[in-house]
């Protein structure tokens, strides 16, 4: 089974919900339940990419790479494997450079050693901030401001870390996200804060017709990934299960490029950029 990284930048918000919420978020997203970080279900993947499929491959080749349709599913999977979406890079807006992809030690770990299956090898990891007041950032980074570096309502002193240029042009590379310049390496206590404080979370009505006025019952307030999220997913491709209908990783590029992940499609959520880590 060969493996490869899939790379979702968002173009827009990202609502990956949970269908429900039990605190003052009515509609929050889905989140690991060990560490708290959001994340995109593989199913989700799956789906809009079968979506996709239709009209562009044919229907031989479809059902070998998803898998039969529901109810014959017991006839066969399909060779293609998606896993979870996990969070790599959180934009925060920065009093300077407009806004920072900030990163921890641990998020940039278990990418690492995940992309290893893959084949690829990033760069070097950073060396973790001293303390949770201090931030690492490339040489060149836009984000200083002074001695400091403004992320929301937070002032962090900085520490260079050349391996972080390495990282920014391995990921603007392999992405093609807006990273060169803007990559902020935090504590991971920082980071699981600025993963709880700073998503985006807005309020949504519906009006009565007659009287234009917030109908009973209907306010709501809906959470998502704010646009220009990065996350990876990890894609498994393996011997087709169908008889006499081989698939190959070419297959499944055609699929790939633009595509709306996650909720709230028709409010303008979730319009991602979905690219092969590796590929031209």
């Amino acid at each position: 089974m060969n493996t490869h990284v899939l790379f979702l930048h968002a173009l827009f918000p990202l609502h990956p919900g949970t269908g429900q919420g039990v605190g003052s978020i009515d509609l929050p997203i889905a989140r690991e339940r060990s560490t708290g970080i959001p994340y995109l279900p593989g199913s989700s993947i799956k789906g809009v990419l079968r979506d996709a499929a239709a009209g562009k491959i044919e229907k031989d080749k479809l059902l070998a790479l998803f898998g039969p349709e529901t109810g014959s599913a017991s006839e066969h999977a399909g060779a293609a494997v998606f896993g979870d979406a996990k969070l790599l890079l959180f934009p925060v807006r920065s009093l300077a450079g407009v806004f920072a992809y900030v990163t921890s030690p641990y998020l940039l770990e278990r990418f690492a050693r995940e992309a290893a299956f893959a084949g690829l090898t990033p760069p070097a990891l950073p060396a973790a901030p001293t303390s949770d007041g201090w931030c690492r950032l490339a040489p060149g980074s836009t984000l200083k401001l002074g001695d400091k570096v403004y992320l929301e309502d937070l002032d962090l002193s900085h520490q260079e870390a050349k391996e972080l240029k390495g990282w920014a042009d391995w990921l603007a590379q392999h992405s093609e996200a807006p990273v060169k310049g803007r990559l902020c390496l935090v504590h991971d206590d920082v980071m699981g804060f600025l993963l709880e404080t700073t998503t985006e979370v807005v309020a949504r009505i519906r009006l009565e017709d007659e009287t234009k006025t917030v109908a009973q019952g209907a306010l709501w307030y809906e959470e998502s990934l704010p646009a220009e999220s990065l996350l990876y997913s990890l894609l498994s491709l393996g011997s087709s299960r169908k008889k006499a209908v081989a698939v190959v990783l070419d297959d499944l590029k055609p699929l790939l490029g633009f595509a709306q992940m996650g909720g709230k499609a028709s409010v303008g959520r979730g319009l991602c950029r979905l690219k092969l880590g590796g590929s031209a």
